[in-house]
């Protein structure tokens, strides 16, 4: 037996001793009406780890009973999204419509066993009639003839009447204190092409009907969802106990992830993407997992975030910063040191000969020895970070000033001589010395307290970097001020465009997607769609308390 680590193991343990099950069968089961975004990562980690942790299997099936929404496009990338991260279904891939005609036949099998009847209420009346915890619903149609129904249900999915002229309920209770158990719809009307089925169908199944027939005709043993589907359960359950299917499969609900600074309304994003406030869905400021993937996270990271926040039975928030501690963790091991001058200033080294090239090493990474050394070029003209150089310091301002002198990393010492301005008073060229005893870091008896990154003004290249923030300034997006909107509280600085910094040459080599610290600045990764482009994935500062 595995040794249980959250609740939804305990229930599957207690199951497996019990007998009644003897397999852990799960299904991921997402909408292909959008990408994945992290919260969707939740769930497929706790479906597809679930299955794998008892040996089990996991399928997966597009949920597209919404014909309304539905395209191939997001089916391809929710299959990428999922091989990215680690898991596969294996030969256990379906859509939720194939199952269109035998889901159709059990809605039959209710009729005929007086459980399901045709009603004609409109959608103003359904709401007038539904009640409220001291009065029942109220449905004039709930004892329609079954003969009735049955020629009512046939005609309405041979396309005889408008959408919303009738539905099918199912005949529960409509004095249940759960309203979802106040004959819920089963069926309504929709004239829309499906993007599988064509025009086939002229009536298409609720969610909660077709979810647990799905479930249990594929053989789900744990259908496991978030917890807005707990007072769902006992119609789940009453789907499965009325209708003929081969299985039974138990639900069990886990609470959904909530991010800061983050919405993860599928139609939030979408509204994002449409109107152009991003570019696309995989926009690097987006919770996307392609957006992800394109600011240069890793599956590594993402599980390991997926990991520490665990499975839990009660919504909360979790700090964005745990993801972004988790990214920094891994690329902090994994990513080769470059060095990049996103503002730079120009240092004129004036006791180096004109035509001076002398090679120093740098350390690609000093958590992994094996990754070696590489050479950059110090000539008579180089760059460095125009905030490395001030003419008025503040107080225990450690780096170059007005009779100050500082190491330039894995280099010499220079000492600072003088400055040339332009009609604006703004520094455009500081000149200096090297102390040329002190190359590569050879002890002297004068110590300096500042080491700044540098490159050579003629042997470097350009590329352009965006800077990276977070897309909303609310911390809980999901609980706006009165009279707000999402968009209201869109981060103005959420991505910031430097042109033409100053960069290693080897970095236009790299490989897109791959990962770099820019040392002293923070994780960046080559674009995937410009080659050119380095994108922040997240800052050296780690504020985030584990």
């Amino acid at each position: 037996m595995v040794e249980a680590s959250n609740f939804i193991e305990e229930f599957i343990n207690e199951d497996l001793s019990s007998g009644k099950v003897n397999t852990v069968h799960t299904r991921f089961p997402p909408e292909p009406n959008g990408y994945l975004h992290i919260g969707h990562c939740k769930a497929l980690t706790i479906d597809f780890g679930t299955a794998r942790k008892y040996s089990g299997i996991c399928n997966l099936r597009m949920d597209d009973t919404n014909p309304a929404k539905e395209d191939t496009e997001f089916v391809d990338a929710i299959k990428e999204d999922i091989h990215w991260l680690g898991f596969d279904w294996g030969d256990r891939f379906f859509y939720g419509s194939d199952y269109f005609d035998k889901t159709f036949e059990l809605a039959v099998g209710l009729i005929k066993k007086g459980l399901a009847y045709v009603c004609e209420l409109t959608p103003d009346q359904f709401k007038e009639y539904r009640g409220d915890l001291t009065h029942p619903a109220v449905s004039p149609y709930r004892d329609r003839p079954v003969e009735e129904s049955l020629d009512l249900f046939y005609r309405m999915k041979n396309g005889e009447f408008p959408e919303g002229k009738y539905t099918l309920r199912a005949k529960i209770d409509l004095s249940s204190g759960n309203f979802n158990m106040r004959d819920p719809v089963l069926y309504r009307i929709r004239y829309i092409e499906h993007h599988r089925q064509g025009t086939k169908w002229c009536v298409f199944p609720m969610y909660d009907f077709a979810h647990p027939i799905q479930d249990a005709l594929e053989g789900i043993t744990f259908s496991l969802c978030s917890l807005e589907y707990e007072d769902h359960r006992p119609l789940y359950n009453w789907v499965i106990e009325n209708c003929d299917v081969p299985s039974k499969p138990r639900q069990i609900e886990f609470a959904r992830l909530n991010i800061t600074n983050t919405v993860l309304s599928k139609r939030h994003l979408r509204e994002l993407v449409e109107t152009g406030v991003v570019d696309g869905w995989d926009d690097p400021r987006m919770p996307t997992l392609c957006g992800l993937r394109r600011r240069g996270y890793t599956p590594e990271s993402i599980l390991d975030f997926i990991e520490r926040i665990g499975v839990s039975k009660a919504n909360s928030m979790v700090d964005i910063g745990l993801l972004e501690h988790c990214l920094r963790e891994k690329l902090n091991m994994s990513a080769e040191r470059r060095v990049a001058i996103l503002d730079p200033v120009k240092v004129v080294i004036d006791n180096l000969p004109d035509g001076c090239e002398e090679y120093f090493d740098f350390v690609n990474n000093p958590n992994d020895p094996e990754k070696g050394t590489r050479k950059l070029p110090l000539t008579k003209e180089i760059f460095i970070e125009s905030t490395d150089f001030s003419l008025d310091p503040p107080p225990k301002f450690f780096r170059l000033k007005p009779g100050g002198e500082v190491r330039l990393m894995s280099s010499y010492i220079i000492k600072y001589k003088s400055v040339v301005t332009d009609e604006n008073g703004k520094v455009v060229e500081i000149h200096c010395d090297a102390d040329l005893e002190t190359g590569t870091g050879v002890p002297t008896d004068r110590k300096v307290k500042g080491t700044i990154h540098w490159l050579s003004a003629d042997k470097s290249a350009r590329a352009d970097v965006i800077l990276y923030n977070r897309l909303f300034t609310e911390e809980n997006m999901n609980d706006l001020p009165e009279g707000k909107i999402f968009k209201d509280f869109l981060n103005p600085e959420s991505a910031i465009v430097i042109k033409d910094a100053v960069v290693e040459n080897s970095l236009l080599e790299a490989k897109p997607g791959e990962s770099f610290q820019f040392v002293r600045q923070g994780y960046f990764a080559k674009d995937t769609k410009n080659s050119n482009t380095f994108n922040l994935s997240v800052s050296l500062k780690d504020s985030f308390k584990a």
